[in-house]
């Protein structure tokens, strides 16, 4: 966890994609700490920790999502290339189990493509979904959009939750699981509001 903070607080935008990139390419690495790090940068108490000076929340948040789009692709590649096989012989060397692929596929077979979307916002899930996704050579349009589309939320709402929790932003980390549920229950009341508006629209 220090070692994540010292790199956002030290390399800023650049830290936060790369970390999130390699989080998305089955590389376990928490993006409840990445993300916390990046929002309390962008705040005014925040400032003085990063050595390259203070960041801006939206593009913290950007870099977020950008970052794990990019990662996604390759665990899709890679499962779309070399199929699970190669994803088991090789996935050791990044902590990937046959049990992190298997939650996935089970992810992914039970709730079809949109689960490429719902998975982004839970934990451990989120990291390895792309990877099934390419294996069953899901629609590459729709696999990034899916993708794109369910990072907003998440990356926005731990870099928000860091820029206000400032220094406590670890309390993030612990309640991850709760977070999970918050954000998804925020997307879910946001497409609910959405579609009651377009079916008054269209009765108007």
């Amino acid at each position: 966890m220090h070692t994540l903070q010292h790199l956002v607080t030290s390399y800023g935008y650049v830290a936060v994609f790369v970390l999130m990139a390699l989080e998305s390419a089955c590389i376990p690495i928490p993006s409840e700490v990445t993300m916390p790090v990046g929002g309390f940068l962008a705040s005014s108490a925040g400032a003085s920790a990063a050595s390259i000076g203070q960041l801006n929340l939206v593009v913290v948040g950007l870099m977020g999502v950008l970052g794990n789009l990019a990662g996604s692709f390759v665990a899709y590649a890679v499962g779309a290339t070399g199929g699970r096989a190669l994803v088991l012989r090789f996935g050791r060397y990044v902590r990937l189990n046959e049990h992190h692929l298997r939650r996935a596929e089970e992810w992914f077979a039970r709730r079809g493509e949109g689960t490429v979307f719902w998975s982004r916002l839970l934990p451990v899930v989120r990291t390895f979904i792309s990877l099934p996704a390419g294996v069953g050579r899901m629609k590459l349009g729709r696999f990034s959009l899916y993708t794109a589309l369910g990072c907003l939320p998440w990356s926005f709402g731990l870099a928000v939750g860091g820029y206000y929790l400032g220094s406590n932003w670890e309390k993030l980390a612990k309640n991850i699981e709760l977070v999970s549920f918050g954000v998804a229950g925020l997307v879910v009341a946001g497409i609910v509001v959405l579609v009651v508006r377009s079916r008054r629209r269209a009765a108007a």
